[in-house]
């Protein structure tokens, strides 16, 4: 790994490195050198320990005070901020045992095609849909952001649309293209993601993307915008299509548990969930994703709250575009991209992907 000098050491040229070695993730800690995620694994700098001196000087030298005073009252902020023209950062500053760290996350500078993620190809036609919930699902760190990011930039390019999105950072920054596209930033443009949905459906949307649907108000906004004739994206931090709905349902009171599951049997196009792993056949990572886009007899199990059965009618929906989680996987694994240890740790069901790889051996024998 490069070598640093501590003594010396400038924010400008950690970021430089990260964006030279591709690294996802940039983290400065007291009693640590820098230390960078690159593909998936930490790999500390050849540096001098960091002082507490040296991340207050680097912290200080990205952060605004507005949000120098939010660390110094709540203990932590979040922004986003631009490296010149190389790249953009999410920035997470925090205190642990009285010192100040900081968390850069590298926002890629291009937008990926879906082809690119690894999305089957129906997943673009749920693009061009008039209304409806669209929830792309998965870990931190998991690759949502670039999922929906994506999405926005097929539809700003191909529709003739008013989108609004509703980021806490920002991360990718839109500009005009066919449609018309506006982003509003939590903290900064609008207090709330609650406050922020509840103006957007004034302000003549087609499309509004929910950066995190996090409180129970969030979610009940989301919903009534999907039903009320908007196409709406949202993130959750679940793995499964199942998970995901009964996630959201059980977020509310039990006397509104039936009407939201109505609600959201007619209101839900799709649940996306990914997974990033490491490749096996070259460095980097590659998305594992689940998909399930919503038919009559998947409306009628969460409507009926039978969501255990979703992954069963996943299994025989691949003419939708549909695939579970597993099957992508093994077809990964199949291909070589993936390492057997990924494959059943990360499956839903690795007893049964076991199952399946020992009878395959036994027939090639």
């Amino acid at each position: 790994m490069t070598s640093v000098n501590s003594n010396e050491i400038e924010m400008s040229d950690l970021l430089q490195l990260a964006v030279d070695e591709e690294a996802s993730d940039l983290h400065l800690t007291v009693d640590s050198p820098p230390v960078m995620r690159i593909h998936g694994a930490l790999q500390a700098l050849d540096s001098n320990l960091l002082r507490p001196e040296d991340t207050e000087r680097l912290m200080k030298s990205i952060t605004s005070p507005e949000h120098q005073q939010r660390l110094r009252e709540f203990g932590g902020s979040d922004f986003g901020f631009g490296f010149g023209t190389a790249a953009r950062f999410r920035v997470s500053i925090f205190k642990a045992k009285g010192n100040i760290g900081i968390v850069l996350r590298l926002i890629p500078s291009r937008f990926l095609n879906l082809d690119d993620i690894g999305l089957p190809p129906q997943v673009k036609e749920l693009l061009f849909r008039p209304r409806g919930l669209i929830l792309v699902t998965g870990p931190t760190g998991s690759g949502k952001s670039t999922t929906l990011a994506s999405m926005v930039n097929v539809i700003n390019i191909e529709r003739d649309a008013h989108i609004i999105t509703i980021e806490d950072p920002i991360e990718y920054y839109h500009t005009h293209k066919k449609s018309l596209i506006m982003q509003r930033e939590v903290g900064v443009d609008v207090p709330s993601f609650k406050e922020a949905l509840k103006r957007a459906l004034r302000q003549d949307p087609d499309v509004i993307l929910v950066g995190e649907m996090r409180d129970l108000e969030t979610m009940e906004a989301a919903i009534t915008a999907a039903e009320t004739g908007h196409l709406v994206f949202a993130t959750l931090h679940t793995t499964g299509a199942a998970r995901t709905v009964d996630r959201i349902v059980d977020a509310f009171p039990a006397d509104q548990q039936e009407q939201i599951r109505t609600q959201l049997s007619v209101g839900i196009v799709a649940v996306i969930s990914q997974l990033l792993l490491p490749r096996q056949d070259r460095p980097g990572r590659i998305a594992a994703f689940e998909v399930m886009i919503s038919t009559p007899s998947i409306q009628a199990l969460i409507r009926d709250n039978k969501t255990y059965r979703i992954t069963s009618d996943i299994q025989t929906g691949a003419k939708y575009g549909m695939m579970t989680l597993d099957a992508h996987l093994m077809s990964l694994y199949d291909a070589g991209l993936i390492q057997y240890e990924d494959l059943i740790t990360k499956a839903q069901d690795p007893s049964a992907i076991v199952q399946h790889l020992e009878e395959i051996a036994k027939t090639r024998k």
